[in-house]
C-alpha cells in the first residue's frame, strides 16, 4: 500500500497535466509559452496541476484562488522533503 502511495505522489499529478495538455487547451490557455508548464511537469507537478485547476479564462488565478496553489506548493515540498527522511529511518 505504501509503494503504491509514493508512485500516485510521484507520478499522479505528472500523469493529469500530461492529459490536461494532451486531451484540452487549458494547459496552453494559462500558460504563455511551452515551457513554464514543462518545467512544473519536471520540478513541481503538484503546484503546476493546482495552478491548471485554479486558473480561470476571465481572471486568472486570484484572490482565495492562490491557496489552492499554495496547496500544491505544500505538496511538493512535502514530496521532496520525504525523500531524505525515508533515507535516514530505512532500516538495512
Amino acid at each position: 500500500m505504501c509503494c503504491f502511495l509514493l508512485l500516485f505522489a510521484a507520478f499522479g499529478p505528472r500523469f493529469a497535466i500530461i492529459a490536461m495538455w494532451l486531451f484540452g487547451n487549458r494547459v496552453d490557455l494559462a500558460f504563455d509559452s511551452w515551457v513554464w508548464p514543462l518545467l512544473g511537469l519536471f520540478l513541481a507537478p503538484w503546484t503546476t496541476l493546482m495552478y491548471l485547476l485554479a486558473w480561470s479564462p476571465v481572471g486568472g488565478v486570484s484572490g482565495g484562488e492562490w491557496i489552492i496553489v499554495g496547496l500544491g506548493v505544500a505538496l511538493d515540498v512535502a514530496t521532496y522533503a520525504a525523500r531524505p527522511v525515508r533515507s535516514r529511518y530505512a532500516t538495512a
